[in-house]
């Protein structure tokens, strides 16, 4: 299947909402008026072109991971399903290249060797500070006998939240997460302000839209650079845009897709719904010259806080070795 038709596929299942759990994603930051998503195919570079879950008939692992009984919102459990997520990785240190390894062992409590492709990936692995300064959407390998592994650099000491976003063969996506604990010092920072505008390098991300809890909204983001609009952003893993969503506090994670069908031009259209008021910080990822970067905002759902002065330094980013594979930008994929 070309490009087009995968694009096309998307656009039939993706008016994303947490279903009775989190919604805005990363966990970010992707209203528009109905326009074909061609314009974007003029720059395709590089991979992460199609979607071979659309070809499937599902979107497991991303937009609607599946819930439990008690609608526990997605990564919020180390175990659901049958399903357990174990790192086994140890002594991390901040600042050091660590090759950092995890197994999913299934309900028979072996490790599990066969998933589902969603998104071009078999698993998306996400990594954020406990405090959420920090982000990185990461795509480990895995071996013959089930263990996965990445490389990457924790930007600070203490801890941090994995989630593993995937789906086993013939079955259903699942979103799991596990706390990692970095050795050193811990300085936890205060949560990011309301922000509508994120800049990333060159790049400008304005977010307009409000999270409305118990409702589906439209969040619209729009990229700009050197203050001209983006007309021919790429397809990044099937999509021109990925947004994680974490809700402040618990770090209930949601990781949706663009509505093509909003989508055009500059312009990156998410339909979300959150279960509850409160803080969300919001990650973009979206593709440009071959390069992913990642926007990051602070969003309230519920009565609006001030907006603060949208601050130009991004947030650190966990390193990820994985950046050659997917062409991140060295400062703009994660925060």
């Amino acid at each position: 299947m070309n490009t087009a038709a995968k694009l096309g596929a998307y656009a039939l299942g993706l008016a994303v909402v947490f279903g009775g759990a989190l919604g805005v994603g990363a966990a970010v930051g992707e209203t528009a008026a109905p326009a074909a998503p061609a314009p974007h195919d003029t720059a395709q570079q590089g991979h992460d072109t199609a979607s071979p879950a659309a070809e499937q008939g599902h979107d497991t692992g991303h937009a609607s991971p599946e819930q439990p009984e008690d609608n526990t919102p997605g990564g919020l459990q180390v175990s659901q399903g049958g399903y357990t997520l174990t790192p086994l990785t140890t002594g991390i240190k901040p600042g050091e290249r660590t090759e950092f390894r995890f197994v999913v062992t299934g309900p028979d409590g072996r490790p599990v060797t066969g998933y589902d492709v969603a998104h071009d990936k078999k698993m998306h692995f996400i990594v954020v500070s406990r405090d959420l300064g920090s982000f990185a959407h990461l795509h480990p390998e895995m071996s013959p006998d089930g263990v996965w592994s990445v490389k990457m650099t924790f930007p600070a000491a203490g801890p941090f939240r994995a989630f593993a976003d995937f789906a086993p063969t013939g079955g259903s996506g699942l979103t799991l997460g596990t706390d990692v604990f970095v050795a050193g010092d811990y300085q936890p920072q205060e949560l990011e302000p309301v922000n509508r505008t994120a800049e990333v390098g060159d790049y400008t991300v304005t977010l307009d839209g409000d999270l409305v809890p118990g409702q589906a909204g439209r969040l619209t983001l729009t990229v700009s650079k050197d203050g001209k609009p983006v007309t021919d952003l790429q397809p990044y893993l099937g999509a021109y845009g990925h947004l994680v969503a974490l809700r402040a506090g618990d770090l209930a994670y949601l990781h949706v897709h663009p509505d093509e069908a909003g989508t055009a031009g500059s312009r990156i259209a998410f339909d979300a719904e959150v279960p509850s008021g409160g803080d969300y910080r919001l990650f973009l990822d979206f593709k440009h010259d071959g390069v992913v970067r990642t926007a990051d905002f602070t969003a309230s759902a519920g009565p609006a806080r001030p907006a603060a002065t949208p601050a130009a330094t991004p947030a650190a980013t966990p390193g990820d070795d994985d950046h050659g594979d997917d062409d991140h930008a060295d400062d703009g994929h994660g925060h």
